[in-house]
């Protein structure tokens, strides 16, 4: 009889000599075949009626376990392969069963299934010991189970991994929260003396990284509520305390750090889709939409600009709530004035060396950096007219973000090239290179947490923090 072997799933490590056992899907998708070192079939089991999805030996390689999309969790024998009985009767779970794990001892094991449960199970007497119900919500499917030494651990559709709590079943211990997706924007705030890292991903999450008294220490929440829908572009904390957001669901979200939940009475609908974000003292906030650039005041409309002869790419707004900077797919940046509730075009514009990307004001306003598809950074000198205070070059590909540093006289950027540099103002040829900074994708976001501290993070879905030393 010939198989065509699918997939491998579990194998026994040599307990004893020439029997060894390796298990595996035929083309189905929902039999096993038991078979010896030689890869000669012992037995072929097709006792799950819908596929399988794990299969465990125990620590001490006396039995086996099989998990299904049937909700089924079966027993057998670890060297010959008999069917010991079911778990749970005549289904373990009333959805699919996605993972197993054993204890050490070979005595329990775990289960995780899409019934947004996780059971603790006696192999001796198939009965569930302890059932942990971890929500009502699609997101709390359990996909996966972990018993490593005194832990029990979870991980549910969200991407949340779950500390399980024995003695309180409806509660995990713990829940380590994070993102699932690539990550598009970064920004970091300080509250009481404590640095928060918020970023958002490609699925509207927003997670809150919470720094300890050390660095490398601190807690990932998120917001309460139904927030963004979509890719989350853009982010900045404005000066009343409020997470100031921009998404592909065309929507500006405006919550509360404080209060950490979503509000619908904080949104506010976009005509188009907006890009990026920034905001100045008096509750301004400038957004660059596909098309168009909306001015805000206290979370509502009071300006359009519209039908214009370019492309918006990204906006600034001075800190002092002064000048609003556009910068375009033309390759220039152009300055409007904000006269109380309006934008007025001064016809005046800076050239860029090729399409805008981003752009910053420093801290202090006194300096504008813009970033382009040329590889190029370019600072303008605010007092001085913008006027080119330098061009920085370095980058190999197209730099896609930038990061004013608190001090005003560095900042970094980050290009399609995985490089990020942190550059000096007043002397282009002055820099740090953090060359790989994410080795899988482009660095997506920047932000700064103090002097010699940058975070940064990209579409590898992960932050990363550095400490630098001029």
């Amino acid at each position: 009889m010939t198989y065509d072997l699918k997939h491998v799933f579990a194998s026994l490590p040599q307990m004893e000599r020439g029997v060894a056992k390796v298990l595996g899907g035929d083309p189905k998708g929902n039999n096993f075949l038991y078979t010896n070192g030689k890869s000669v079939i012992i037995r072929n089991i097709d006792d799950h009626s819908r596929f399988v999805n794990c299969v465990r030996f125990s620590p001490d390689g006396n039995r086996f376990c099989t998990a299904g999309a049937d909700g089924q969790i079966f027993l057998y024998d670890g060297k010959t392969g008999e069917k010991l009985g079911a778990l749970g009767g005549a289904k373990a779970h009333e959805g699919g069963v996605y993972a197993v794990s054993w204890s050490p001892d070979s005595s329990q094991l775990i289960s995780a299934s899409g019934d947004k449960t996780v059971k603790l199970w006696d192999v001796g007497t198939s009965m569930a010991l302890t059932t942990f119900n971890m929500g009502a919500d699609v997101m709390d499917q359990q996909l996966g189970c972990l018993w490593q030494k005194d832990h029990l651990l979870s991980i549910s559709l969200s991407g949340y991994i779950n500390y399980l709590d024995k003695s309180n079943p409806d509660r995990p211990l713990r829940t380590i929260k994070g993102h699932s997706k690539s990550i598009q924007s970064l920004t970091v705030h300080k509250n009481t003396g404590r640095a928060y890292i918020y970023s958002g991903s490609h699925d509207g999450h927003i997670n809150i990284l919470s720094l300890g008294k050390l660095r490398h220490t601190g807690e990932n929440n998120c917001f309460s509520g139904k927030g963004h829908s979509n890719l989350v572009t853009k982010m900045v904390v404005d000066e009343a305390d409020q997470l100031v957001t921009c998404s592909m669901d065309d929507t500006v979200r405006f919550t509360s750090v404080t209060k950490k939940e979503y509000s619908a009475s904080n949104l506010v609908k976009m005509d188009v889709q907006p890009k990026h974000v920034s905001v100045a003292t008096g509750g301004l906030t400038l957004a660059v939409c596909i098309g168009q650039v909306v001015l805000l005041k206290d979370q509502k409309k009071v300006f359009m600009l519209d039908s214009l002869d370019y492309e918006p790419e990204a906006g600034a707004i001075h800190p002092g709530g002064s000048t609003a900077a556009v910068g375009g797919a033309d390759g220039k940046v152009h300055l409007y004035s904000v006269q109380g509730n309006t934008l007025k075009d001064e016809g005046k514009s800076m050239e860029a060396k090729g399409p805008v990307t981003d752009m910053a004001y420093s801290k202090d306003g006194a300096y504008l950096a813009v970033t382009d598809e040329k590889k190029v950074v370019t600072v303008f000198t605010v007092a001085d007219d913008y006027s080119v205070k330098n061009d920085f070059y370095g980058h190999h590909a197209k730099v896609v973000t930038l990061a004013w540093s608190p001090d005003n006289e560095h900042f970094a950027s980050g290009g399609m090239d995985m490089m990020v540099y942190v550059w000096t103002v007043n002397d282009a040829d002055k820099r740090l290179k953090i060359p790989d900074a994410h080795r899988l994708h482009h660095v997506s976001g920047l932000a700064w947490i103090d002097e010699h501290t940058l975070v940064t993070t990209s579409h590898d879905a992960s932050i990363k923090q550095w400490t630098l030393k001029f």
